[in-house]
């Protein structure tokens, strides 16, 4: 009986050590960032000189980011049915990319989106030609080095908001090659950039990165200008997480309830922000977000 017990328990020990090695496993490859050949590529043309340029900036390589993006920087600019392609800075799109410095968040960079489709109101359904707009995040299972479209990352579309406004579609992206129906896409230098300063990040520990998308700069003046829209309700809801950002600095928590997103303040100390305006490793944003 005895030699049985020792077996059994022999048994028992290595069936539990077999698990946790592979519970280890699966959790860090949840979190590994894919690479690739053409990343590979990407960082030995690109990756020292941006890093001197985010140093002569005042910057720390892999500091936190948080990417803003403009529809139109021009509102009440027109748009055509869809279709619009931009050659530079101050002509419709723009995507922001904000570090960290301290316990605020500063502009590094401004890039021209190159291409997108749509009109300024919000993605109803597959097939509309049009880009998203709301709060979104990318983690690193969502970076894709291996696009078609040179490098890309997912927006994670349609989110808990989209769902609960029933909502469809999926492989929203922001990505390379200067062409795209609902993306935003950007030049293959534009995107090498954004991708490399994205991957630091994630690298050094951010765990997923904010994307906040709207139609327009949400001023009171286009604010004022857009009444009458139908989609005026939807963009007074962005305007508050927009001006919680030009407020604080600091990129809010997003959550949905009823069916709207609310914004919350992060309540973390300067000295200890890993991630500032992030949730706090208990309240990953997929339980409100994803």
């Amino acid at each position: 009986m005895f030699k049985i017990f020792k077996r059994l328990t022999a048994i028992s020990i290595v069936f539990f050590l077999v698990l946790f090695i592979y519970a280890s496993i699966g959790i860090s490859g949840q979190d590994e960032l894919p690479t690739g050949q053409t990343l590979s590529e990407v960082k030995t043309r690109v990756l020292s000189t941006l890093e001197n340029e985010m140093e002569n900036a005042g910057f720390r390589w892999g500091a936190p980011v948080f990417l803003r993006i403009f529809k139109d920087v021009k509102f009440p600019g027109g748009y055509r049915a869809y279709g619009r392609r931009n050659k530079s800075y101050g002509e419709n799109g723009v995507l922001e990319v904000w570090v960290q410095r301290n316990d605020q968040f500063c502009l590094f960079r401004s890039y021209a989106v190159c291409y997108f489709s749509g009109s300024p109101g919000p993605k109803t359904e597959q097939g509309d030609y049009q880009s998203p707009k709301g709060f979104y995040f990318v983690t690193p299972q969502r970076m894709n080095p291996y696009s078609s479209y040179h490098l890309a990352f997912n927006l994670g579309y349609p989110n808990v908001y989209d769902r609960a406004h029933e909502r469809t579609g999926s492989a929203l992206m922001v990505h390379g090659n200067c062409c795209s129906v609902g993306c935003y896409a950007m030049t293959d230098p534009k995107i090498e950039e954004i991708y490399l300063l994205v991957e630091a990040a994630l690298s050094a520990g951010q765990p997923f990165v904010r994307v906040h998308i709207f139609p327009f700069p949400m001023t009171d003046e286009n604010m004022e200008a857009a009444e009458g829209s139908q989609w005026i309700d939807f963009w007074k809801n962005l305007k508050e997480g927009y001006d919680f950002f030009e407020n604080n600095k600091v990129p809010p928590n997003v959550e949905v309830s009823n069916r709207r997103y609310i914004f919350k303040v992060e309540e973390v100390a300067p000295a200890a922000f890993p991630v500032a305006g992030s949730p706090s490793p208990q309240a990953h944003p997929g339980d409100a977000l994803d």
